[in-house]
């Protein structure tokens, strides 16, 4: 993730800066460049790095810390978007190129979508089916109950909520995150959103 879409900047630009051939840099300079600056973009082939925390490492300056927290402008990787959307990365890339997603911006290669986006996307999730969701310029459908009426993933809470009992939402997001991926936080939301709904259903008196 490139948090609050922040200037940023490869290892090939700063040999640039430096004057040296990137192989030099990487041979001699990268090791200790890497262990003190971190990638945005963990366990990804692109090696992309805040160009402040950069900054501040070539110029032998305390290194500043990221920006903490969700930002609507953050851009995120497949991976961190299919966790928001409870798919997997290659039906991101699908959903990119079947109008359902934009096709994203493209950073040293590494292709990106903005937070506000993909949380946009989820909270009017594709219909099941052929057909998929509404796209850009279809008139809008019925108005949702709530933002995750029609998710499947909110059974899975409701689900949750029966077994779990008193347990803690935010201890119940956690296990649902590590069992069905996603995030914590996107798992409190269906919590919430299962709770309501099941508040508001009426008993049926037989």
């Amino acid at each position: 993730m490139i948090p609050r879409n922040q200037p940023v900047i490869n290892e090939a630009d700063i040999a640039r800066r430096l004057g040296v051939p990137v192989a030099t840099w990487r041979r001699r300079d990268a090791p200790a460049f890497r262990s003190h600056v971190p990638s945005l973009l963990p366990g990804s082939r692109y090696l992309i790095y805040s160009l402040a925390q950069a900054d501040a490492y070539l110029a032998g300056k305390p290194i500043p810390a990221l920006p903490d927290g969700e930002h609507r402008d953050d851009l995120l990787t497949a991976e961190e978007a299919a966790g928001i959307l409870g798919i997997s990365p290659s039906t991101v890339r699908a959903y990119s190129v079947q109008g359902y997603l934009s096709a994203g911006t493209s950073v040293y290669g590494a292709r990106l979508w903005p937070r506000h986006e993909v949380e946009a996307r989820r909270d009017h999730a594709p219909r099941q089916g052929k057909g998929g969701g509404r796209r850009a310029g279809e008139p809008q459908g019925p108005r949702k109950q709530h933002a995750y009426e029609g998710d499947p993933r909110l059974r899975t809470a409701a689900n949750a909520l029966t077994v779990a009992h008193s347990a803690p939402k935010g201890r119940i997001a956690a296990e649902l995150a590590a069992q069905h991926g996603g995030t914590p936080r996107t798992w409190e939301r269906l919590l919430t959103a299962a709770a309501a709904t099941r508040d508001s259903t009426p008993p049926v008196h037989e």
